[in-house]
């Protein structure tokens, strides 16, 4: 079973607008709301996969609601931690000439919440994975994932985590099996500039050191390369098309990484190239990924082989 936590979950309100002035009313060409998070969008890219997984995590409020039951509908299984006050955050996503965004905080998270999380991570067993994905709420303390990860270290449990800096840093000691972090974050990890494959190679080596098995670099709009356990550098492309939106790519480049490996017993390159197709599928779409374009853009990358 795969079991994801979002500790800050929320709704994703997308507005287009023709163009964007700042000091007056704008009103929308058009907007959708989703629901966002992104342990929630790898559960969601997990689905479009057969892959099946339970989302934990906290909501409060009306939107709060909203997220449970949109869940619902999309056949994911959901065991969140209600919280007694505040709202789940929405996030205003400003789609115009140039993409802008506005993050709410979300509700405050007491101890007594988290202490409810960690007992709920109790019955996740060995042989399951468990995806850390997104930031920590400041209402929580910086050690949240360490706490999680601590709480199921005797287990045979495979770890994936999705987070910035320290806090990435901090899970290495665990070994997860898989890490994602992009060129800024090795940038401010390292403390020095990207400036080719070469630089990113070495960084991936010394988190490799540090304690991941296996890390995907996401490239951007140059694809992904991966550093698998085996030792072995590699890298695809992305396929040619109209990006509409790259908001939750590296989210489904994730969770087509793990369904591949899992759907192919192992297969390093059949994983990869899942992850590239569900991350470009995102990409090309108003939604996350879907299973018709993801098998589409997987076609494709089989041909450039």
């Amino acid at each position: 079973m795969f079991y994801t936590i979002t500790l800050n979950p929320s709704i994703d309100y997308v507005v287009h607008l023709k163009n964007f002035t700042k000091g007056i009313t704008n009103r929308t060409v058009s907007e959708e709301y989703y629901i966002g998070g992104k342990g929630i969008n790898i559960s969601l890219v997990l689905k479009q996969l057969d892959v099946e997984s339970t989302a934990l995590g906290f909501v409060a409020g009306l939107t709060g609601d909203a997220i449970e039951e949109g869940l619902q509908r999309k056949g994911i299984h959901a065991e969140f931690i209600r919280l007694a006050e505040g709202n789940s955050r929405i996030n205003v996503k400003i789609k115009a000439s140039e993409e802008s965004e506005i993050n709410g905080q979300g509700p405050a998270v007491s101890e007594e919440a988290f202490e409810q999380l960690l007992e709920r991570t109790d019955c996740i067993a060995d042989g399951d994975t468990l995806v850390l994905a997104g930031a920590i709420p400041s209402t929580l303390s910086k050690d949240a994932y360490v706490r999680i990860l601590q709480r199921i270290k005797r287990k045979q449990v495979r770890i994936v985590v999705d987070a910035a800096r320290k806090q990435l840093i901090d899970c290495l000691k665990f070994k997860p099996f898989l890490i994602k972090p992009n060129k800024q974050e090795l940038s401010e990890i390292f403390m020095k500039n990207m400036n080719g494959e070469q630089d990113i190679i070495e960084c991936a080596k010394e988190l490799k050191k540090m304690g991941a098995k296996n890390i995907i670099v996401s490239l951007g709009r140059d694809g992904a390369m991966l550093l698998s356990e085996d030792g072995a550098v590699r890298t695809i492309r992305n396929v040619s098309g109209k990006v509409i939106s790259r908001v939750g790519a590296g989210d489904s480049l994730m969770a087509g990484f793990l369904a591949g490996y899992d759907k192919s017993g192992g297969d390093y390159d059949e994983a990869l190239l899942l992850g590239e197709a569900c991350g470009n599928a995102t990409a090309f779409s108003h939604t996350l990924a879907e299973a018709p374009e993801i098998q589409r853009i997987a076609g494709i990358l089989r041909e450039s082989k």
